[in-house]
């Protein structure tokens, strides 16, 4: 429905107007507001800061504007008026006498701006432009919005009781508006009321001074054991965002013991000689501090500590150990504690001298906690047993080690067998050096300890030899002429010698020619026999040939019988195969 508007206006003379009298500068003008006035924008605007109200969005210079004015609508529904601002002046006017008036301002848009923002502007503002053709409102509704403070865990529960209901503590977040929502999170999971292990309640409550609001949230809680490690927040979520957590609290979850647990402290292998920690466990919270250790038997009490020591054990204090509440004695824990020991000894140590053939008997006696490991070496290198002795050779000598262990413990042994033998000479041998300008003897013998050689001859002797009782000799010598060259060789028990015939270089190299100027002639002498071996056989061939072609003119010219001739022949001829 409309409405007619009679305000009066303070303005120049128009020809547009129309005037009652000439001299009168006043006028009524009927106008009729826009549709716009019905329209209804709403703004958010932050406590404590200027708000800025917008005239129409900034669209409000019509034509022939004379004035923009502000007004608002108080709590009891009546119109205060704020300021106008005329196109001639430059200052607006403020006609406002209450708390707004010292507030509010227009900006160059005209904007109504209010300092220092408050809840108590959260009310509808009209902003009314009067020009020459036409009045038009815009009303604009403010809301006010402050962010509350970081929530914050209060009355917080010192400790929690294992299926117990208990208040964990109160969350509160002050001075907001809207009021803040409160969320209680375990571990960043929201947590539900189900009215019976979780509740819940929330409350909000306003300041009156500033209107401003508060909310708090009680959470009552049912533990457990596992939540020992649990973490307790508390999330504030407001529409000006973003969600704020409070710190996070993890409360003692009071629960009664309900296992005992015996542990070694100690590292293991425990050996003689060492120190046993025992130490009692037990899973109640708070832990109890008191406790009974079973030593073998004997009852030891301890106060105000769960940790029992003994100290210098030997094998003898291998046995079953047990701890239980100080005044709970069945309600305990046991546990087998092994001291671990190794005795050995090895039969023959130290420096072992036999002779060649003899036997060793080698024996290792043992005793441990547990089965021992027994590793042997010779000279370093890995037996796979230990060798027999019953009939030594010289192969056998050298450093005999045997290593026996257990777990953390350790043993070795060792002895040096030395085998000893009188001196045997095995080969007495000679060459020509590469160079051909030497004759080389080498004498090999086998004896312990390793024997001196003695040679009959002068000459050079190289570098020797001795392997596992084994030597080897060499002697570089030139002969001049021809010689029996003797090697002995001798140690402690004995010696052996042995002769070996060299010729000179000269004797050497006239043998050899000798040898292949014989080898020469026979030859010639083999082929002499083949070629008379050939003539011989043409020349039987040849008689046999002429005594046929006689005998068998003979018998034409005898005029002899067939018969007769024929056995003849028959003979001759076999006479001559006879040949």
């Amino acid at each position: 429905m409309d409405r007619m508007l009679n305000f009066r206006l303070n303005f120049p003379p128009s020809p547009s107007l129309s005037r009652s009298r000439s001299s009168d500068r006043l006028a009524v003008v009927m106008v009729r507001p826009t549709s716009a006035g019905s329209c209804k924008q709403t703004v958010r605007a932050l406590y404590g800061e200027t708000i800025e109200v917008p005239c129409n969005d900034g669209n409000n210079k019509p034509e022939g504007l004379i004035f923009t004015k502000w007004k608002y609508i108080k709590d009891d529904g009546s119109i205060g008026e704020l300021l106008v601002k005329h196109l001639q002046k430059d200052e607006a006017t403020v006609s406002a006498t209450d708390g707004y008036k010292n507030r509010v301002s227009i900006a160059e848009n005209s904007s109504l701006l209010i300092a220092r923002g408050s809840l108590a502007d959260q009310r509808v503002f009209t902003c009314m432009v009067v020009s020459l053709s036409n009045l038009e409102e815009y009303s604009v509704e403010v809301k006010v919005n402050k962010i509350p403070s970081a929530p914050v865990i209060k009355n917080k529960a010192k400790e929690l009781e294992n299926g117990k209901l208990t208040t964990l503590g109160e969350c509160v977040a002050e001075s907001g508006n809207p009021a803040a929502i409160l969320i209680w999170m375990k571990n960043n999971q929201p947590l539900v009321d189900d009215a019976k292990t979780i509740i819940i309640k929330s409350t909000v409550t306003k300041d009156p001074a500033t209107n401003l609001s508060s909310t708090s949230s009680r959470l009552q809680y049912t533990a457990s054991k596992e939540d020992m490690a649990s973490q307790f927040t508390c999330m504030a979520k407001h529409v000006l965002g973003p969600d704020q957590v409070s710190s996070a609290e993890i409360l003692p979850i009071h629960y009664p013991t309900e296992k005992v647990n015996l542990q070694v402290l100690s590292p293991s292998p425990i050996r003689e000689g060492d120190n046993i920690t025992l130490k009692c466990q037990a899973d109640g919270n708070p832990p109890p501090t008191s406790f009974n250790f079973n030593i073998k038997g004997q009852r030891v009490p301890v106060t105000n500590k769960d940790i029992y020591t003994i100290t210098g054990v030997t094998r003898a204090d291998s046995g079953m150990y047990k701890c239980s509440l100080l005044n709970k004695d069945e309600m305990e824990s046991t546990l087998f504690v092994t001291v671990s020991f190794l005795d050995a000894s090895l039969s023959p140590k130290g420096n072992v001298v036999k002779k060649v053939g003899e036997s060793l008997v080698v024996s290792l006696e043992k005793n441990s906690s547990a089965e021992a490991k027994v590793k042997w070496t010779k000279d370093k290198d890995t037996l796979d047993k230990l060798p027999s002795f019953s009939n030594l050779t010289y192969s056998d000598a050298g450093l005999y080690e045997c290593d026996v262990s257990i777990e953390g413990i350790r043993r070795t042994f060792f002895f040096e067998l030395t085998v000893e033998g009188t001196p045997k000479i095995r080969s007495l041998t000679k060459h020509r050096s590469t160079d051909g300008k030497h004759k080389v003897l080498i004498c090999e013998a086998q004896g312990s300890p390793l024997p001196d050689v003695v040679w009959s001859v002068n000459g050079t002797n190289d570098d020797v030899a001795y392997v596992k009782g084994k030597a080897t000799y060499k002697l570089t010598v030139v002969p001049s002429k021809n010689l029996t060259v003797t090697c002995e060789v001798i140690n402690k028990l004995g010696s052996d010698k042995k002769e070996i015939n060299v010729f000179s270089l000269f004797e050497e190299e006239k043998l050899s020619q000798d040898k292949s100027e014989g080898g020469a002639a026979q030859a010639k002498v083999i082929v002499g026999v083949v070629v008379g071996l050939f003539i011989a056989a043409a020349l039987v061939g040849l008689i046999y040939w002429i005594y046929i072609k006689k005998s068998r003119q003979g018998s034409w010219k005898t005029g002899e019988k067939e018969a007769g001739t024929s056995e003849e022949s028959k003979k001759l001829e076999e006479n001559n195969h006879k040949v």
